[in-house]
């Protein structure tokens, strides 16, 4: 790509300088030549304005330029409009003075001034630094216009003072807006027919006040003046009260106007009145433009904000709604029909008929609580799917202030809600395995009693009823007779067959309450804790004898198993230990009797 001539930038620099100069020098010309009292000092003074409004448009590294074009234009404009030269070089001084002190203190405080959002700040910090510096620049000049020409310095400094503050708002403001806007400056695109017509109004309106002499009607302007100001904001009204100042005071200077009415009126007085009616213009219409510059960024603020909500909310994968505390929907966000079926319209005729029956009442308490202290919460429920299923939903509910007009001062509640099926289904799963993990840790997988692990847990809540309670309880602890030879002649296969029937067995033969467990090989044990005497052990120990010892079939083999078992019945307070070594001691005297028996030790 072709580069640019190094040269370009110094090209523009000097061309904006020249082109400074020369509207600096023109306008300051003019406004003495059409505008000047007879203190010396121009009615509106016009160039200082324009070069503040030129400084802040431009970095401050190149200010000193600007500063020396614009003083050399003031002096020039002086010397011809014949000023000597020391006048014209003090005065041109006490211009400098000022314009680098406005634009120095706008810019230290305020960096971007084309920023909407800064124009509030703006306002308040040019007026107090244009009122601040115009006062100094006003000292100035009237001294030096009494030591050098013998002027008055009340009225000469009155006289500049107004004339610099009124043409530092106005055209300050007018090139600030001008660098800013650009071409917009005479109305946005589609909207500058309306501004040439609003503006020509101004100029119509203020052209027959100033052409004739027989009624004040100066306030005939102000009408136009706001109208401006309401369409066209800053533009409107830095353009408009230019047109009116330009009008207003060179028909007063040419001997027309309102002014005339007052008889007696020097040139001087006919000229700050002039000044007092722009100054009046200006306070009535530039706060209207602030503050229509103010709600027109809210507004665009606000729009971009709804934007941004809309955007999100429609995009958002979860479903969004907005809804009266009534339970009525206002808003419902289109990701509703691919979660619930359901289109948005549809949702928004409904309250409470898609919500789960069961989940109803419980939504109307967090609801409740959600209205009563604000804090938002989290929350779960199941809503019914267009095609009849219910979709698990979780949903974050919240506050917010209500934007319906026939509620002003009323709260909404937004939900934010998504599908949680996969982790409810998920959840749902992890929960059965882990019951049934919890089952394989606390069932013997063999047989389906209880295994040595959930046994110890019961017999040490037995124990514990025991010592509180007094109550007495058997444990009946026993094998089965022989069973390594069934192991060692009929297969490992069969000895699991025989130990699962010996199981079945045992538990036909107790209640549900008693507890059955198997604590590895063929050991098994039984915890009756409602045994109220040791004749009720012996009772039961004798039924499972006698249940045992009936002949099965396991694989078309008859097979008869016999059991020895080992009572250990206690009626004090014990331990786990010591029940389980009486009863295992227990069963080895019923082995040692011949074996498919039972023999019954008392904790004493």
């Amino acid at each position: 790509m072709e580069q640019p001539p190094a040269h370009e930038p110094q090209t523009a620099s000097i061309v904006d300088l020249l082109l400074l100069t020369l509207l600096v020098a023109v306008t300051s010309y003019l406004s003495l030549m059409l505008t000047r009292v007879p203190s010396g000092a121009a009615a509106v003074w016009v160039g200082n304005g324009l070069m503040v409004g030129w400084l802040l448009s431009r970095p401050t590294s190149v200010w000193l330029r600007y500063a020396a074009a614009g003083f050399f234009a003031g002096v020039l404009a002086r010397v011809l409009a014949g000023d000597g030269l020391a006048y014209a070089f003090a005065l041109s001084i006490a211009n400098l003075i000022e314009v680098l002190l406005v634009a120095g203190t706008v810019r230290r405080h305020i960096q971007d001034v084309g920023h909407p959002e800064r124009w509030l700040a703006l306002g308040r910090v040019a007026t107090l630094s244009t009122l601040g510096a115009c006062a100094v620049s006003g000292v100035l000049a009237a001294t030096a216009a009494s030591l050098i020409s013998g002027a008055p310095f009340a009225i000469n400094f009155a006289v500049w003072y107004v004339a610099h503050v009124i043409g530092m708002v106005l055209v300050a403001t007018l090139t600030a807006v001008a660098h800013s806007e650009g071409s917009a400056l005479l109305g946005r695109p589609g909207r500058r027919g309306a501004f040439a017509v609003s503006m020509l109004l101004i100029a119509l309106v203020a052209s027959a006040i100033f052409a004739q002499t027989r009624f004040p009607l100066l306030f005939m302007t102000f009408p136009p003046l706001l109208w401006a100001a309401y369409r066209h904001r800053f533009a409107g009204v830095v353009v408009g009260i230019t047109l009116l100042a330009m009008i207003s005071s060179v028909a007063t200077a040419l001997g027309h106007g309102p002014a005339m009415l007052i008889s007696g009126l020097s040139e001087t007085g006919r000229t700050f009145l002039v000044q007092t009616f722009i100054g009046a213009a200006c306070l009535l219409t530039f706060p209207v433009s602030l503050v229509m510059a103010e709600r027109a960024r809210l507004a665009a603020k606000v729009r971009e904000s709804e934007a941004q909500y809309r955007m999100l909310a429609d995009y958002s994968h979860d479903v969004v709604i907005r809804m009266r505390a009534d339970g009525q929907r206002l808003y419902v966000s289109p990701s509703a029909k691919d979660i619930l079926g359901w289109e948005p319209g549809e949702l928004l005729k409904t309250r409470w008929d898609l919500v789960h029956p069961d989940e109803r009442a419980k939504q109307r308490e967090e609801m409740a609580r959600l209205l009563a202290d604000g804090i938002p919460y989290t929350t779960t429920y199941r809503v019914q799917h267009k095609q009849g299923h219910h979709v698990w939903i979780e949903a974050v509910g919240r506050l917010i202030p209500s934007m319906d007009r026939n509620h002003i001062g009323t709260m909404d509640i937004i939900y934010a809600g998504r599908d949680i099926g996969q982790r409810v289904a998920a959840e749902e799963s992890l929960k059965a395995s882990q019951l049934e993990l919890e089952k394989l840790a606390r069932v013997d997988s063999l047989t389906g009693l209880a295994n040595r692990r959930q046994f110890d847990e019961r017999l040490s809540l037995a124990l514990a009823r025991n010592r509180r309670h007094q109550a007495p309880l058997a444990l009946l602890y026993m094998d089965i007779d022989y069973f390594k030879r069934i192991n060692d002649s009929l297969g490992h296969l069969v000895g699991d067959a025989v130990l699962k029937d010996f199981a079945q067995r045992l538990t036909a033969c107790v209640r549900t309450e008693d507890l059955v467990a198997r604590l590895g090989g063929d050991e098994f044990v039984m915890l009756v804790e409602d045994a109220a005497t040791a004749q009720v052990a012996e009772t039961i120990a004798r039924k499972l004898v006698e249940t045992i010892g009936q002949p099965t079939v396991i694989d078309g083999t008859a097979i008869t198993v016999t059991t020895s078992i080992g009572i250990a019945f206690c009626t004090r307070v014990t331990d786990e230990a010591e029940l389980m070594w009486y009863a295992d001691k227990a069963l080895y005297v019923a082995k040692g009797g011949g074996r498919n028996t039972f023999h019954l030790v008392t904790v004493e």
